[in-house]
């Protein structure tokens, strides 16, 4: 990695430490804050639900917006949006607001991190290879994966303890006050280079010709497409189980005002995206090709959340979670170097956002359903079923594999003495 590359992913780091310090304040007491607002297990996934929905609504807009107007421009706005909706949550805690009001401003959340997804990845790997980097991505994909776990280990276990010395209310402050600090940042540091924006006074034109080319080089792209339709059962399983974890925790330790404890899973699954983010590049090290290890992800995190739920015992459910953790993080830069290494630049920003709604249209689904299993059998059950939900992904993983796509073997291993790969 040369100078600029490195100044690149310097770049790069900062913006993904910010970010996430700010938005895991609320992490770890997510769902119990909604619950503290009146909202039953229900109301509070399916405003999770509406968040979800936000983001497919508003992925490929704000994907045009970021091939369009530039990735920068993008992620400024997402500060702003991001920020005011977060204090307008605050707000509906403190009124004790209707169910209406919540699913609203979730969905102005939902449209706020639109803005990021797609846009800072897109704006790294092209500035990389404006840079004459020519490495695999798993490695600066994994360093940022360790930097975003170091800063929701601070965030979520800040958050958990701020909360319960002093209310469910703060850490949407102190998010709102990082996502400013975080603009002014992002204005001073963050420019687009080796991509050029197309601007277009035709705003429904331009998204209709950038969808059709993010469907062509998207769904329309066999080894793309199976990993975009895996999406919404794995990722809608993990956002489901990563908030359906705080109550389920909880409930195991015995006490439902231990909010530290809610925190304190957050800061676990924190730990684990750090471990896993190390592990990436050496996993890959261990594979031929990239879907094997996706598969191994996969089938791994699914056979964990069936046995998370039947375990009533507090300290195996934190292992197992610290183990679902380093497996689904270790997998996911192997993903988005495999994507990535397929879409081409023009519309890398929307193809990823369009892989993010994928993945938001199944948390859509999911994560309502899931909750009311929750209610009617208890979260260990509803864990249980979103380990099968997680195992459905398997399949079109296969599927993908099958296509023999020049990425999956990109940057492979291979034995110094034969030149052959070693799996």
């Amino acid at each position: 990695m040369n100078d600029a590359a490195r100044k690149i992913q310097r770049v790069y780091l900062t913006l993904t430490l910010g970010n996430t310090v700010a938005a895991s304040f609320i992490w770890g007491i997510n769902t119990l804050f909604l619950l503290d607002a009146g909202l039953s297990n229900l109301e509070a996934f399916a405003a999770n639900a509406f968040f979800t929905a936000g983001m497919v609504l508003f992925e490929v807009p704000t994907g045009v917006i970021a091939d369009g107007w530039g990735r920068r421009v993008s992620f400024l706005l997402g500060t702003v949006t991001l920020a005011a909706s977060t204090y307008l949550y605050y707000v509906l805690w403190q009124i004790s607001a209707p169910f209406w009001m919540w699913a609203v401003v979730s969905v102005l959340l939902g449209l706020g991190f639109t803005f990021f997804s797609g846009a800072v990845e897109a704006w790294l790997v092209d500035a990389l290879r404006y840079s004459g980097y020519e490495g695999g991505l798993e490695s600066v994909l994994g360093r940022g994966q360790m930097v975003s776990g170091v800063a929701m280990l601070v965030g979520s276990v800040a958050g958990g303890v701020i909360a319960q010395a002093t209310n469910l209310g703060l850490p949407f402050l102190l998010r709102v006050i990082v996502l400013v600090a975080m603009f002014a940042v992002a204005f001073a540091l963050m420019h687009d280079v080796g991509f050029t924006p197309e601007r277009s006074t035709h705003p429904l034109r331009a998204t209709r010709t950038v969808l059709s080319a993010s469907i062509e080089n998207g769904l329309k792209n066999p080894p793309v497409r199976y990993v975009m339709l895996a999406a919404p059962f794995s990722a809608g399983v993990g956002i489901y189980v990563f908030y359906a974890l705080q109550p389920y925790l909880l409930d195991l330790f015995g006490d439902p005002k231990a909010y530290s404890i809610a925190g304190l899973a957050a800061a676990i699954v924190a730990g684990s995206q750090v471990l896993g983010g190390w592990l990436a590049p050496h996993a890959r090290q261990l594979f031929h090709k990239r879907t094997s290890v996706l598969i191994l992800g996969g089938v791994v995190g699914g056979v964990i959340l069936l046995i998370l739920g039947v375990t009533r015992v507090f300290w195996v459910a934190l292992l197992l979670l610290a183990v679902w953790g380093v497996v689904g993080s270790a997998a996911m830069p192997v993903r988005q170097a495999y994507v990535n290494d397929m879409i081409p630049s023009k519309q890398r920003a929307t193809v990823l956002s369009f892989d993010s709604l994928m993945g938001s249209s199944g948390g859509v689904v999911v994560q309502p359903l899931l909750g009311r299993s929750a209610d009617l059998y208890g979260y260990p059950a509803s864990l249980a079923i979103a380990g099968i939900i997680e195992l459905i992904s398997v399949p079109f993983l296969f599927a993908s594999r099958k296509q023999g796509a020049t990425a999956d073997r990109a940057n492979a291993p291979t034995d110094a003495a034969s030149d052959e790969p070693k799996l």
